[in-house]
């Protein structure tokens, strides 16, 4: 008997081992809740949400962006040669020849804004140039008239003469917000139309020492050479802004990319055509930032303002009764929080109407009031 529980002792161990090894591993098999393991699951595959594809709104938009192509007439002085007195070039009576002159070419694009004919681009892109040509998306092209630029936002008018020119939509400004997807296109280094993606960066970015009036859109969508002037669109294609620049070390994409506003651009657009430039407000004075030392010599609580550092004489603020010294605390209610800022708020005021200046003067509070009056027009723009 002892020899027989010996003989099945072993196997009855080995079962009831394996059964607690079992038990332990899939606790299921015997009713019990799963064993959570200290490494997540996978998670589950599902399908994806919302917008997988940005092809309708490039269909909707793509149209209206354009190529552009220009040229310059590089003119060249006599220039050294291996020939001739003091290495110049000379003709029969002893004269230097000119050496003939080469062209130059840039790429850039632009955005249709009315079916009339008008684009938009950059400044920058036909500055100098002789020549204009414009590559529509369906395979037209035209030689594009110079209405009219304002260097000052980098926008430039062009018309060509084309039926049927498919215009960009306009975006709700006010819908606009930091995150939102965004597309941009344009025609990179000559590659022909090309379509990238990002989101909005920021909103209202300025001092970047780009240009006079700054307001840009800062977006991570691709934008190298070439897309200048292109369009900036929405998820649903409509337009939010021009593509102007980028921030790069290298001279390529590095995610830092501005927009001007479309409707900056457009309100530049229809003065340049209607008034042949752009008509802004100005005060006629230069501003200083009221740092803390400044506010501490003015016996200032807080550095709230901006400072003014000169005046241009018999100008509308030299006339209002503003001084050098005088702390501007708002201009119109609105707070003066920069001097770029204020000068933007000046700018959007019409020629002939008043503002309102809130002013420290030696610690006093004081109101002034004066009337605006026209920008003077950059020398050169």
């Amino acid at each position: 008997m002892k020899v027989f529980l010996r003989e099945l002792g072993w196997p009855a161990v080995c079962g009831l081992l394996l059964a607690s090894l079992l038990v332990q591993q899939f606790p299921q098999l015997v009713g019990l809740p799963a064993a959570k393991s200290g490494v997540p699951a996978a998670p589950a595959i599902v399908a994806p949400v919302g917008v997988v594809s940005y092809g309708d709104a490039v269909s909707h938009a793509a149209p209206s962006v354009a190529n552009i192509y220009t040229t310059k007439q590089i003119r060249r002085d006599a220039r050294s040669s291996s020939f001739g007195l003091n290495g110049q070039i000379l003709g029969d009576y002893g004269t230097p020849i000119p050496e003939p002159g080469r062209r130059q070419s840039s790429l850039g694009s632009a955005v249709i804004l009315r079916e009339d004919g008008y684009l938009v681009t950059n400044h920058h892109v036909v500055a100098g140039a002789d020549g204009i040509l414009v590559a529509l998306q369906d395979g037209r092209e035209a030689l594009a008239e110079l209405i009219g630029t304002d260097p000052e936002t980098d926008i430039a008018v062009l018309k060509i003469n084309l039926p049927n020119l498919p215009v960009a939509t306009l975006s709700p400004a006010e819908q606009l917000r930091t995150g939102d997807v965004v597309l941009a296109i344009g025609n990179p280094f000559g590659l022909g139309q090309t379509v990238t993606k990002g989101i909005i960066s920021a909103m209202g970015r300025n001092q970047l020492g780009l240009n006079t009036y700054e307001d840009f859109i800062q977006t991570d969508a691709a934008i190298n050479q070439g897309n200048s002037g292109g369009a900036l669109i929405d998820a649903y294609g409509r337009l939010i802004g021009i593509n102007t620049a980028i921030f790069s070390q290298s001279g390529g994409s590095q995610g830092i990319g501005f927009a001007i506003p479309a409707p900056l651009a457009v309100n530049v657009m229809e003065q340049v055509i209607q008034q042949g430039r752009v008509i802004r407000g100005w005060l006629g004075v230069e501003v200083q930032p009221l740092t803390d030392e400044l506010a501490e010599s003015f016996n200032l609580m807080q550095a709230k303002g901006i400072v003014v550092s000169g005046l241009y004489r018999n100008g509308p603020a030299w006339t209002a009764g503003l001084r050098p010294g005088d702390v501007i605390l708002s201009i119109n209610g609105e707070p003066a929080v920069s001097g770029r800022q204020a000068m933007n708020v000046v700018a959007r005021t019409q020629p002939g109407e008043t503002v309102t200046l809130e002013v420290l003067r030696d610690g006093q509070p004081m109101s002034f009031t004066a009337e605006v009056s026209v920008r003077p027009t950059l020398s050169g723009s």
